[in-house]
């Protein structure tokens, strides 16, 4: 994996990734745990409707989510919201959603395009989990990316 960049992480991403970088790798283990417990269940919208969220194949564990973006007449003013769904048994995967939605849920669409690829490296987990888990945590923000620029393409 290629050295992490020097763009820097929004504000709330970045404080989170501070915490992780100071800790331990068992406290990290801990830490995506109490992110896991704290991502938010689906709004009833989207509850028992997972076709219209988008699935992460990257992830070992089944994971979806999707992304609205408020109207706006500028990407800075178009506030975007994340809604993931993953099972309970699924604690590193909903940590990882946990983390993303902590840190990127409210931003504004050009904050959250302006988030590095490599952010999920910055947080130090790979001596704590598998690459293959990290790669999913990559995958969520790439797709979370691509539904900011999908649908606020319409309006540019």
């Amino acid at each position: 994996m290629s050295p992490a960049s020097e763009t820097p992480l929004p504000e709330a991403l970045a404080e989170i990734a501070r915490d992780f970088a100071s800790a331990s790798n068992p406290m990290k283990l801990d830490l995506l745990l109490e992110f896991s417990e704290e991502l938010p269940p689906l709004p009833e919208r989207y509850a028992g409707q997972l076709d219209k969220l988008e699935r992460v194949d990257e992830c070992q564990s089944p994971l979806f989510l999707t992304v609205e973006v408020d109207d706006g007449d500028q990407l800075e003013d178009r506030p975007v919201h994340l809604f993931f769904d993953a099972p309970p048994e699924a604690p590193t995967t909903r940590g990882f959603a946990g983390i993303l939605h902590e840190g990127l849920d409210g931003l504004s669409a050009a904050q959250v395009l302006a988030v590095p690829d490599d952010a999920p490296m910055r947080f130090g987990l790979a001596e704590a989990v598998s690459p293959l888990r990290i790669r999913g945590m990559v995958a969520m923000l790439g797709r979370i990316k691509r539904q900011v620029r999908a649908k606020t393409a319409a309006a540019a």
